[in-house]
C-alpha cells in the first residue's frame, strides 16, 4: 500500500519499493495486533507483557535510527542533514510511545498508537518549521536507472486516478483510514478477541503429524511431542477486522456492494502471485519446524558461545528472511532461543525478545515482501533489483540490533535494561 501511494506521488518503482520496505522495520515485532509476541509467548512460556516490555527496550532506539537511515538511503547524507529536525521528531515521537505502551500496557496496540502520535506530531511540527530547500526529485540519489517501468500505461492510469480524486474532501479521503484504525484498535483488545473466539473457532489436529514429532534436549528442556493443530479462529483474526472496516469504509465512500465485489476481485487477480508466494513461504516455515531444520540451525548458532547474543539475533533475522513472518520466526526459534540462553547463562527473556527484534530487519528481504512490493508498484519482473537494493540495509541494521543485544547481555549500564 505504501509503495502504491509513493508511486502516485511520482516516485520511481525502485524508490517506492525500497523506501517502503526499509520503513517497514521497527514496527514489525508488534505488528498484526501483537501476533508475533503472542506466538513467541506460546512457544517459550514467557508472559506476553514481559516479552513486550523487553522488545520495547530494544526497538525504540531503532525507531529513532530508521527514519534517518531511510532519508540517507534516498537523499544522501546532505539531504538527511537538511531535514534532520523533522526526521528526529518523526523518530522520537514514534519511539517514546512505543516504549511506554509496550512496557506499561502490552503488545497489542503498540504501533497503532505510536504511528498516530508520530504522524500528528510531525504534521504539527511542519506547520511551524520548514527546510531551507525543498527536495523535488523522486529518484534515489545517485541512481539514474531506477525509473524504468514495464507498464507505463498502468502508472499513467494511477496518475489519472490520483488527479481525478484531487477534488475529494480531505475528511472523506481520511475516512477509510480512520475506520480502519478504530477496527484495528477494537480487534486488538484481548477481551474482545477472547469473546470472538468463544463465539466460534475451529481446531483440527493433523492426522499422522500431530504429536508424532518428538523434540528432545537440548532443543527443549524436556522431551515433548510437537502438536500440529490447525486453528481457524477467523472471527478474532486481525484480517477479519480489516475486512469489515474495508467494507464499511467502501460503503460510506459511496461504493455499492457489486462495485466492492468487483474491486476485491480485481485486487485478488492483481495480487495472485503475491498470495501464492506468501502461502508457499508459510508452508516452508512449517516444513522447517516439523523437519527439525530450525533446531539444527539453532544448535549450530548456540556453538558461538559468548557471541551468541549477536548470532541469536541474526537467527531471528534469518527466520523472517526465510519464512516472511516475524510470528513464524518466533514460533520456529523462540523455544530454542530460550533453551540456549538458559544453557549459556543468559536471560531467556532477552534472547527470546532478540529473536523478534532481529527478525524485523529480515522483513524487508523476505520473498513475499519483495513480491508484494513489485506488485504494488506494478514493477513486475524486477524483484531482483528490489532485493539487491534493500539487502545491504537489511543485514546492516540486523547486525546493529545484534550488537545492541550483546551490550544488553554483558555491558553496564545496558544490562540494567534486561528483564530476568
Amino acid at each position: 500500500m505504501t509503495g502504491a501511494i509513493l508511486i502516485g506521488l511520482g516516485f520511481s518503482p525502485l524508490a517506492a519499493s525500497g523506501l517502503a520496505l526499509i520503513a517497514n522495520t521497527a514496527p514489525v515485532a508488534f505488528g498484526a495486533l501483537g501476533a508475533p509476541i503472542i506466538g513467541l509467548s506460546s512457544v517459550t512460556g514467557i508472559d506476553q507483557v514481559t516479552l513486550s516490555a523487553m522488545i520495547g527496550r530494544q526497538l525504540p532506539f531503532f525507531s529513532v535510527l530508521v527514519p534517518f537511515w531511510l532519508i540517507w538511503a534516498f537523499a544522501g547524507f546532505r539531504g538527511m542533514i537538511a531535514i534532520w529536525p523533522a526526521v528526529l521528531v518523526a523518530g522520537v515521537t514514534f519511539a517514546v510511545p512505543q516504549f511506554l505502551v509496550s512496557n506499561f500496557h502490552g503488545p497489542w496496540l503498540v504501533d497503532v498508537i505510536s504511528s498516530l502520535i508520530s504522524m500528528g506530531c510531525l504534521t504539527m511540527f511542519l506547520k511551524i518549521w520548514h527546510p531551507k530547500e525543498i527536495w523535488t526529485s523522486t529518484k534515489i540519489l545517485g541512481r539514474h536507472d531506477d525509473s524504468k517501468v514495464d507498464h507505463p500505461e498502468a502508472l499513467a492510469a494511477d496518475a489519472a486516478a490520483s488527479a481525478a480524486s484531487a477534488g475529494i474532501s480531505v475528511a472523506k479521503a481520511w475516512l477509510p483510514w480512520v475506520i480502519l484504525t478504530v477496527f484495528v484498535f477494537v480487534w486488538g483488545i484481548p477481551e474482545f478477541k477472547k469473546f470472538m473466539d468463544a463465539l466460534w473457532q475451529f481446531k483440527f489436529p493433523i492426522p499422522g503429524l500431530d504429536k508424532a514429532i518428538i523434540k528432545h534436549p537440548p532443543v527443549t528442556p524436556k522431551e515433548i511431542a510437537e502438536p500440529a493443530v490447525f486453528l481457524f479462529n477467523v472471527l478474532s483474526m486481525a484480517g477479519t477486522g480489516i475486512l469489515v472496516s474495508a467494507v464499511l469504509g467502501g460503503l460510506l465512500m459511496g461504493y455499492s456492494i457489486p462495485r466492492l465485489v468487483k474491486e476485491y476481485w480485481e485486487t485478488i487477480k492483481l495480487t495472485k502471485f503475491s498470495l501464492l508466494t506468501i502461502s508457499a513461504m508459510f508452508g516452508i516455515g512449517y516444513l522447517t519446524r516439523y523437519s527439525g531444520l530450525d533446531a539444527t540451525l539453532g544448535l549450530a548458532f548456540a556453538q558461538t558461545g559468548v557471541l551468541y547474543p549477536l548470532f541469536g539475533t541474526m537467527l531471528g533475522w534469518l527466520g523472517v528472511a526465510l519464512t516472511g513472518s516475524d510470528t513464524a520466526s518466533n514460533v520456529l526459534f523462540g523455544g530454542l532461543q530460550k533453551t540456549t540462553a538458559e544453557q549459556l547463562g543468559l536471560s531467556p527473556v532477552l534472547m527470546a525478545a532478540a529473536n523478534s527484534s532481529g527478525g524485523v530487519m529480515g522483513k524487508m528481504i523476505d520473498a513475499q515482501s519483495i513480491v508484494v512490493a513489485s506488485t504494488a508498484t506494478k514493477w513486475y519482473g524486477h524483484e531482483g533489483d528490489i532485493l539487491r537494493y534493500v539487502f545491504f540495509h537489511s543485514i546492516a541494521l540486523a547486525i546493529l540490533v545484534g550488537i545492541f543485544v550483546t551490550l544488553q547481555a554483558y555491558v553496564e549500564p545496558f544490562t540494567h535494561m534486561v528483564i530476568h
